[in-house]
């Protein structure tokens, strides 16, 4: 029976990136996102037909993530994999955000992860699947006043949380923790500059797909991986 595979801000970046490597690796895959209209796009771009399934909904609230999961199950019956990618970077240092800006990222990067390995560890239990965790550099170094690197850090944290909870259950836990990627990630910083060494996302998916692919009784629990010529 094919795998089935749910990701969360797929859309573009890492997360696109990820589901066509797994598409055409046998996978069906449905992703998530709070933009329809970019969710369409990709849908369009990726011409998988009924092997994707693109689901609007927002990563930090329960009862989109359990909404999520539970149109997966019922459309494929079984869930194998998880990614939980979704999260973003606010411009400039903890003394510049916005009180608003803060409590958003830190739903959806700490949150927004959690709520996903809850919803889907009974149905990964079942199938003795594995989950990923896209973290970041940031969550094994700190910056002054970097706030994301907080959000990463603590979902680095979830990760050894969940393999402990789980690892009886035959259940796999990865962090990827990619340095600098060249994604729509960069937008709201003007683009990720030209002299910054960077991966790409089909770099990412290429680390996360070798976690999954692990055979059985195998388990990656972290891979840091960063652009050659990046020093922090």
């Amino acid at each position: 029976m094919e795998p089935v595979t749910l990701i969360t801000g797929g859309s573009s970046g890492i997360g696109a990136a990820t589901a066509r490597a797994l598409i055409k690796q046998g996978h069906r895959v449905a992703v998530t996102g709070r933009d329809a209209d970019r969710l369409a796009a990709f849908a369009a771009s990726a011409g998988a037909g009924e092997r994707l399934l693109t689901l609007a909904g927002d990563t930090s609230d329960e009862s989109d993530v359990a909404s999520a999961v539970r149109q997966v199950v019922d459309t494929w019956g079984r869930l194998d994999t998880v990614v939980a990618n979704a999260g973003f970077s606010l411009p400039g240092t903890l003394e510049d955000h916005a009180p608003e800006a803060m409590r958003a990222m830190v739903l959806t990067n700490v949150l927004g992860p959690a709520l996903l390995v809850q919803k889907t560890l009974p149905h990964l239990r079942e199938s003795k699947g594995r989950i990923v965790i896209v973290g970041s550099v940031a969550g094994v170094r700190n910056t002054p006043g970097n706030l994301y690197s907080v959000t990463k850090w603590a979902a680095h944290a979830l990760a050894e949380n969940t393999r402990l909870l789980a690892a009886k259950d035959g259940v796999g836990v990865t962090v990827v923790a990619p340095g600098v990627v060249d994604t729509p990630f960069w937008d709201e910083r003007g683009g990720c500059p030209e002299t910054t060494p960077s991966l790409t996302a089909e770099q990412i998916a290429e680390a996360i797909l070798f976690a999954v692919n692990q055979p059985v009784g195998v388990h990656i629990n972290h891979l840091t991986m960063r652009p050659a010529g990046q020093v922090g």
